[in-house]
């Protein structure tokens, strides 16, 4: 007889799960069911062609890395050739003042070697030139080529300006201050184009604009100077620097 009461809650349970299982979804149907949402979702994702964008993002931007590198690579070049050709004309500016202590000619020998005073230049024009080229020897460029800047400022007319405003160039370009260099330069040309330190003037105009990035240019004054003063000592040095790869 207690068989019976057994049965009936059995019977009773299992209506209440067929129940359930009528009236809401099972664990295992809510997770089919979010797995159908999300593939759904990349069904979407693929057919919108977002990874497709995605991965010709990510060859674009490997390109643009690829074409940074290549770029760095060349700027290290360039620098290596600009430190080069500082060191080699720091080198030719020590030399040639090096020249004019020997032979007493710096268009002012006078100022240099303490000789008789060229015409034309007073004592006090010689002071503040010789002044000036001391601090230069001395390998004080900041305050030579301030002194030469101030002659030429105050005696622009006298016998030694020409000299002054190109050594104040020279000054310029050892300090790196390649566009005050390049303008000395260009004044000496433009100013005192019959001045003996014209050619000088044109050769290292043409390196000045080469360590500014301006190549094509700085040769083709390089090749002016071999062409206008074929002669001098500035026409040979730069014969050799358009010879030479580091100025190509």
């Amino acid at each position: 007889m207690r068989a019976l009461p057994l049965l009936g809650s059995a019977a009773a349970l299992l209506a209440a799960l067929l129940a359930g299982c009528a009236t809401g979804p099972t664990r295992t149907q809510i997770a089919v069911q979010n797995l159908d949402t999300r593939v759904s979702k990349l069904e979407h994702f693929v057919t919108n062609g977002s990874l497709v964008q995605l991965a010709q993002q990510q060859d674009a931007l490997q390109a643009q890395v690829r074409d940074l590198r290549g770029r760095v690579d060349q700027l290290q070049q360039e620098e290596r050739r600009l430190t080069q050709q500082q060191h080699e004309l720091y080198a030719s500016l020590e030399k040639r003042v090096q020249a004019l202590e020997r032979s007493g000619a710096a268009s002012s020998p006078s100022v240099a070697q303490g000789s008789a005073s060229l015409p034309g230049v007073t004592s006090t024009q010689e002071k503040l030139y010789g002044e000036a080229f001391t601090a230069l020897k001395a390998g004080h460029y900041t305050a030579a080529a301030k002194a030469f800047q101030a002659f030429v400022k105050k005696y622009l007319t006298s016998p030694l300006a020409a000299d002054a405003e190109y050594w104040l160039g020279e000054a310029q370009f050892v300090n790196e201050d390649y566009p005050a260099a390049e303008q000395a330069f260009r004044s000496v040309l433009r100013q005192w184009p019959q001045s003996s330190k014209a050619p000088e003037a044109m050769f290292d105009l043409g390196n000045t604009l080469i360590a500014q990035g301006q190549t094509v240019e700085g040769r083709r004054t390089l090749a002016q100077v071999v062409k206008r003063y074929p002669d001098s000592g500035a026409a040979r040095r730069a014969a050799s620097a358009l010879a030479s790869p580091a100025s190509n």
